[in-house]
């Protein structure tokens, strides 16, 4: 059993965990940080993450972004707030992980997208990540709290009512005026279906085409959504009778 990591998260929180301002005074701040307490804050997540699995001695693999994001190039809007930028030592936290652990980023995609794309071409290995977009990948899931089990059924309606509700911290907003919450409202009264969707925006004067392009913004992308050989994103492209729970269903298959 392998273990997929969402590393950005950690390396991310263990970098900025260790930073440490210093003020000289003469209105001159430094910003410091100390890699081997950067490398021990990650050391110590990847052991508390592999604990939990101890049953199994699981292989951890770890996943990066790239510095380049596909959604930005149909959206230049994505993720446009976060323009921080990486903590100290953090590329250099990477570089040292990779000569320990196998390392996985692929071009242009997001971490997300990449264990996405693993754990649905090799089953069987379990994602962590705290992050509620991987509700969408059938499979298992440690949200680094709990184990839960992923159906394809169910991952497929979350995508859609993540295309609905949008995502403020990613920067798509989805329909106004409408939350996780009214969005499973919306789906449980008229179907999990494209049509659903596509109503719901056309009802606030937008189009299908914005709803879409949320869609493709939300989607956490399988092994179905990628050209492994070009190394490019295959467009999400539902049909008019596109229903959640008949035909979205994901057939994972090991590699």
């Amino acid at each position: 059993m392998k273990l997929l990591i969402d590393a950005d998260y950690i390396v991310y929180k263990a970098c900025a965990g260790a930073e440490e301002d210093i003020d000289w005074g003469d209105d001159v701040i430094t910003v410091v940080s100390r890699f081997s307490d950067a490398m021990k804050l990650v050391e110590r997540d990847l052991t508390r993450i592999k604990n939990e699995f101890m049953w199994d001695t699981p292989t951890l693999i770890l996943f990066f972004s790239d510095s380049r994001n596909f959604r930005k190039k149909i959206y230049p809007e994505y993720k446009g707030h976060r323009n921080r930028k990486k903590p100290c030592g953090y590329r250099k936290v990477i570089s040292l992980l990779a000569e320990r652990y196998e390392v996985i980023r692929l071009p242009e995609l997001e971490a997300d997208d990449a264990m996405g794309i693993y754990a649905t071409a090799n089953v069987g290995n379990i994602i962590c990540s705290p992050d509620k977009d991987m509700r969408q990948i059938p499979g298992k899931l440690y949200d680094m709290k709990e184990l839960t089990t992923i159906d394809p059924v169910e991952g497929a309606k979350w995508h859609l009512i993540q295309t609905l509700a949008g995502d403020q911290t990613d920067g798509y907003s989805g329909v106004p005026g409408i939350g996780v919450k009214r969005a499973v409202s919306l789906f449980e009264e008229h179907g999990y279906t494209w049509k659903t969707v596509v109503k719901a925006f056309e009802d606030k004067e937008l189009t299908e085409d914005d709803a879409l392009l949320n869609a493709r913004l939300a989607r956490i992308l399988t092994y179905t959504d990628y050209d492994p050989i070009e190394h490019t994103v295959i467009p999400w492209t539902p049909d008019a009778n596109y229903r959640a729970d008949d035909g979205a269903v994901i057939q994972a298959e090991k590699a």
